[in-house]
């Protein structure tokens, strides 16, 4: 599928945006491990998390579907989980092949799991490995570090502490599910604050965590022994989702936009920093959500930006967003720098070379380093062909790219985009009041 973007005449209004893909990812598995019923809703119902849902039911546990993003999860509690008859397949989704390789570990059955062609390219020694070290049989592709993946788990799994190179939030999550048939504490360290979707749904399905932030970075530790209990969960809107309308409405001029109900989660808040950084005013009004995640509505003014220096351990918390910061950047006056942000190298695309390549067929000034970006800003994008390369991130940044540049834009391979925000160029084209974003044969 490909997109054609043209410049709105207007960006003007107020939009909500799907639910969390980490934490319908995350509410999925853990209902079924929970004893009893869960009952989600504002579950976001792209690619990703609809392999999830796949992929819980191939283990034997009932999810019913009552209506859009709302469902019921029948756990089957710790010890409830059945083999498999078939593959797992986890489609593109990342997050689903590395946490549920945690859950897996624990189970006296054999799994086979898989993926898209993009998945297979994609590393998971850094999953893998510590779960070997607690117990589980990991077989696969390239020494065991790549999809197809056959884990044999075991109970007890030995107790660990990992010591975690990068701040991962799916290495951790994938040790801590282990944990959860560990014979003792499982800790997993790292050196920076990662999403903790997994520890605050932990703790409200009924397990015992502790968390203790350090000079070395952060601690967090599983007890394993308690009954998961199922329980209520309002998906909040997915701050990655809302980035693409906060920058849309930054840099399109005169452009005011309303995001609501967005998760506004401190360890996800990365790209509300760096826009701040770079100048643009962002509005964060309180609403109603879960309450263990914090939820805001998100107003957005066009204003001008300025590069700004982003790095260290900010980035944990914007990597996903990297790619649409970029084009902020490349309207921002001044220089941006990007770094400290190699796992970009590794996610549905090499992000980095996908920036520096696709930005620059639009005229942007973007030079690769082996960790990130620099962007030189100030000037003029205009309109070209461009490729996302199945990259939904990298599709929605080239659209929103797309709405400033001069003339017609052209995004090739956009059917991605339903990985995690389907119905995106309508909410554009909805803000825009016309069809400035069109699906071409």
């Amino acid at each position: 599928m490909r997109l054609r973007v043209r410049p709105p005449g207007r960006l003007d209004g107020a939009l909500a945006v799907p639910g969390d893909k980490s934490i319908s990812h995350r509410s999925m598995l853990l209902g079924a491990l929970a004893a009893g019923r869960t009952e989600v809703t504002g579950y976001l119902e792209g690619e990703d998390c609809l392999a999830t849902v796949a992929a819980v039911r191939a283990l034997g546990v009932e999810v019913t579907r009552k209506g859009p993003g709302h469902y019921l999860v029948d756990g089957v509690g710790l010890d409830g989980l059945r083999e498999p008859e078939d593959v797992v397949d986890c489609g593109n989704s990342g997050t689903l092949a590395r946490l549920i390789v945690g859950l897996l570990a624990g189970q006296p059955f054999c799994t086979t799991l898989t993926g898209d062609a993009s998945m297979r390219r994609r590393p998971m020694g850094r999953v893998a490995d510590p779960l070997r070290q607690m117990g589980a049989t990991v077989l696969g592709r390239g020494d065991g570090a790549l999809l197809p993946l056959t884990v044999r788990g075991r109970r007890p799994l030995r107790a660990i502490t990992h010591a975690s190179p990068v701040a991962s939030a799916q290495v951790k999550t994938a040790i801590l599910l282990a944990g959860l048939w560990a014979d003792g504490p499982v800790s997993v360290q790292e050196p920076a604050v990662s999403r903790d979707h997994t520890e605050r749904m932990l703790g409200g399905f009924g397990a015992r965590l502790d968390v203790a932030d350090g000079p070395a970075g952060r601690t967090v530790t599983v007890q394993p022994g308690p009954t998961l209990r199922g329980q209520s969960l309002a998906v909040p809107g997915d701050i990655s989702s809302a980035a693409f309308f906060l920058v849309a409405g930054a840099i399109v001029g005169g452009a005011r936009v309303t995001v609501r109900s967005v998760g506004v989660n401190p360890t996800r808040t990365g790209i509300l920093e760096a826009l701040d950084a770079m100048g643009a005013r962002i509005e964060t009004r309180p609403a109603a959500g879960a309450a263990a995640e914090p939820v805001a509505d998100l107003v957005v003014s066009g204003t001008a930006l300025r590069g700004a220096e982003l790095g260290g351990a900010l980035i944990p918390r914007l990597i996903d967003e990297v790619p649409i910061v970029a084009v902020a950047a490349a309207l921002a006056a001044g220089r941006t720098r990007i770094r400290d942000a190699k796992e970009l190298r590794v996610k549905e695309s090499d992000r980095i070379r996908a920036v520096a390549t696709q930005l620059g067929r639009l005229g942007a000034r973007v030079t690769e380093a082996p960790d990130g970006l620099t962007i030189e800003g100030g000037g003029r994008l205009t309109g070209a062909v461009v490729d996302s390369a199945g990259d939904h991130r990298m599709a929605m940044a080239l659209v929103v790219a797309g709405l400033v540049a001069e003339g017609e834009t052209v995004v090739e391979d956009t059917a991605c985009i339903a990985t995690s925000f389907p119905g995106f160029a309508d909410a554009v084209n909805a803000l825009a009041g016309a069809p400035c974003v069109e699906e071409l044969p």
